[in-house]
């Protein structure tokens, strides 16, 4: 045994470390900064072409001349000829890099690239004899030295913690992660395609507030040097684009980054994105079509198919999406008629006879017990899109009571396989109403919650002004783009997603 261990140690110390193989690129660069030759003096090379057009347009192509720029990704062969990948932004193309093309000191002053260097590359196009598309070097020119090995390529960079924090690694050796983020781009450019098509106008509020509102979250504090003041980071965008309702701009939408002092999981980054929206004569009906309609349109065409697969379940986003009011929900799945109990104290019992406890801050209501009911019994069993409706007047401080039940109000929030996909309001424009609803919130700040919002006297002002009916939407891009990449966390739908320091 000691015997075989000793042949697995030698074995060890006849690789070369990774400090070795630093080494060994520095030392190519100085030789070619002795020689006149160092690459990071380039500043230009024109493109004329990537990978995926040459593929695509191949037949009309073959014999041309072009010029691409990419990393190398792989060589293959040291005779008189040598077979490398090139990876640009349109994917992956193969050179074929001969001695009687490029002549002897060309090549082998290729033979000393790195993988992972940065070239740019004049040739023609042609199909090898196995029938690959490549490009027949005529020129090389190395753009930029690589000074660190990309991971290894069989088992390349896996470990999700490494890949979030050096996405830019990331994308270089994982082709399928780009994928994720040309839809993303496609998406957000679809949103606002749908919107200004539909006559709404885009507009930009401060991401820095003197008072926290719009939602009840834990806002980030930070601190105003010149006016000496500490000042919100936004949670939401909402009391800032109904104030331009008031002021006459009939539809308006703001995307943007919201800021959120939360935990972490796989739902939830500190800072994401969002789009809201507000249209003036129109109420959570009409924000139920437009959503319904964005979202499908937005499947089809970037997807080209109402059927995604997300989270282990087959989802049908095919329009007609059924509309459940939370109380008929927590009936459904449960069997807690909560139409038929008329006092807070019954509500609170019926919630705790299924194992249902309301949080400490909040208040014992009818409404909360409802909310809490849903929240912790039905939510997670919906899968298919479901839009719920009619929440308790008790969780939505800024939507309008239904006029048929004023315990609830007209406001919904769509469902996908158990996520969270947008909230959506009737919006109050009663400013007495909106005024007491403040106040309960305050009260529930004064209690320890520190995310109840905060009384905000300029927007009562502008309510007292007058603001139409309102029908209003927020939507999470970035779990819709979980929906339409199959992704179950939002680290991996985010660039750059928030991480925990390293030690």
């Amino acid at each position: 045994m000691s015997d075989q261990t000793n042949n697995r140690q030698d074995v060890v110390q006849e690789e070369p470390s990774l400090s070795e193989l630093l080494q060994v690129r520095r030392d190519k660069l100085n030789d070619l900064r002795e020689k006149g030759q160092d690459p990071f003096v380039i500043t230009k090379f024109d493109v004329t072409h990537h990978s995926d057009e040459v593929k695509e347009r191949f037949e009309e192509m073959e014999g041309q001349s072009v010029r691409l720029a990419g990393r190398l990704m792989s060589k293959r062969g040291m005779g008189k000829a040598v077979f490398s990948d090139l990876q640009d932004n349109g994917g992956r193309i193969q050179l074929y890099v001969r001695i009687d093309d490029v002549g002897e000191e060309a090549l082998a002053a290729f033979k000393k690239y790195d993988i992972g260097d940065i070239v740019g590359v004049e040739g023609e196009v042609f199909r090898t004899k196995r029938g690959e598309i490549s490009i027949k070097a005529k020129t090389i020119t190395l753009l930029s030295k690589s000074l660190l090995p990309l991971p290894e390529k069989f088992h390349g960079l896996t470990d999700v913690e490494i890949r979030c924090r050096q996405r830019y690694v990331d994308l270089i050796v994982n082709p399928d992660v780009k994928r994720n983020f040309v839809i993303r781009s496609q998406f957000i450019k679809h949103v606002r395609d749908f919107m200004d098509a539909r006559g709404f106008m885009e507009v930009e509020t401060p991401v820095l507030n003197t008072i926290s509102g719009g939602a009840t979250a834990r806002p980030f504090i930070t601190h105003h040097n010149t006016l000496d003041i500490d000042m919100y980071m936004r949670i939401a965008t909402e009391l800032a684009l109904k104030r331009l309702i008031v002021g006459g701009l009939e539809r308006v939408y703001e995307m943007g980054r919201i800021f959120r002092n939360e935990g972490m999981d796989n739902r939830h980054n500190p800072e994401f994105t969002t789009i809201e929206l507000y249209q003036a004569y129109a109420d959570f009906n009409d924000m139920m079509d437009l959503f319904e309609d964005l979202l499908s349109s937005a499947a089809q065409k970037i997807l080209g198919t109402y059927q995604v697969e997300w989270q282990g379940e087959q989802i049908d986003l095919t329009p007609g999406w059924p509309r459940l009011p939370m109380h008929e929900a927590v009936k459904q799945y449960t069997g807690l008629d909560f139409m038929a109990i008329t006092s807070d104290e019954e509500a609170v019992a019926a919630a705790k006879s299924i194992g249902v406890e309301l949080p400490e801050t909040a208040d014992k209501t009818w409404g909360n017990a409802l909310y809490e009911c849903f929240d912790q019994k039905v939510e997670d069993k919906l899968i298919q899109p479901t839009f719920i409706t009619m929440h308790p007047v008790d969780v939505s401080p800024l939507a309008k009571r239904s006029p048929a039940d004023p315990r609830l109000t007209e406001r919904f929030e769509l469902f996908i396989c158990r996520s969270e996909m947008g909230n959506a309001f009737s919006e109050l424009n009663d400013p007495i109403d909106q005024r007491q609803r403040f106040q309960k919130q305050v009260e529930l700040r004064a209690k320890g919650d520190d995310e109840a919002g905060m009384m905000d006297e300029d927007f009562l002002t502008a309510l007292e002004y007058g603001m139409p009916p309102t029908g209003g939407l927020g939507i999470g891009i970035d779990r819709c783009v979980m929906l339409l990449t199959n992704n179950d966390s939002i680290r991996e739908v985010l660039l750059f997603p928030t991480m925990r320091p390293l030690d």
